[in-house]
């Protein structure tokens, strides 16, 4: 095994990926949305980074190779937990996540069936896409956590005559409610957008996947 430079920061992607969870176990909201919001995007920064250090070193190695999707997958399975866990149970949030936990699934199987033909199934350029997109919604996700809950401590003992009159410009808003309110509503939207999109990618690159690992899976004779 290579330890270099893009490996130690594909390790360290691994390591975040449970990291995202236990900001909020040890971390109150918003602290918690904050700092899972900041190690996420650090840590899919190095997705890119090591990458490019890899290649341009030519420090690309067996070891890198199977670190790297096994990072991505972690990242991404753990931090839709999560968002699951915190949301209200959405079914315009669950039925993406599902969508992309059940193809990442199915695809390491597929993988682990293939063994040493396993190299049938190399990452695609539209799978890269697929999880850049997953890693932007994601991001955008955790800010709505954000907005939300500074949204809830700026409104802190107001009642819902007085917030909706500030909100609808009826009453000065000192307190900045109507951009942390935009800032939910908009940042929810966008991360759920964004979802459906790498939800969609996720199929179109699981069904390429399992085209090209069909010769493999027919019985002999």
């Amino acid at each position: 095994m290579t330890l270099n430079i893009p490996n130690l920061l594909t390790l360290l992607r691994l390591l975040a990926a449970p990291g995202v969870a236990l900001m909020f176990l040890y971390f109150t909201r918003p602290y918690a949305d904050w700092f899972a919001l900041c190690l996420f995007v650090l840590a899919a920064l190095t997705d890119w980074l090591d990458g490019y250090l890899a290649r341009t070193w030519k420090q690309e190695s067996k070891l890198g190779a199977m670190l790297d999707p096994i990072a991505d997958k972690a990242m991404v399975v753990i931090a839709l937990m999560v968002i699951i866990g915190f949301s209200s149970w959405s079914a315009w949030l669950v039925l993406p996540a599902t969508m992309i936990l059940f193809r990442e699934v199915f695809v390491s199987g597929l993988r682990e069936f293939l063994g040493d033909t396993a190299g049938t199934l190399k990452v695609t350029k539209l799978a890269k896409w697929k999880t850049t997109a997953q890693m932007i919604a994601i991001s955008v996700l955790f800010s709505q956590g954000v907005f939300e809950h500074y949204l809830g401590m700026s409104a802190w003992g107001m009642d819902q005559a007085m917030f909706e009159a500030i909100l609808s410009g009826e009453e000065e808003d000192v307190l900045g409610l109507g951009w942390k309110y935009q800032g939910m509503i908009w940042s929810g939207r966008v991360g759920l957008w964004l979802l459906w999109l790498a939800a969609f990618l996720t199929l179109i690159t699981g069904w390429d996947y399992f085209r090209k690992a069909l010769p493999h899976l027919k019985d002999d004779g």
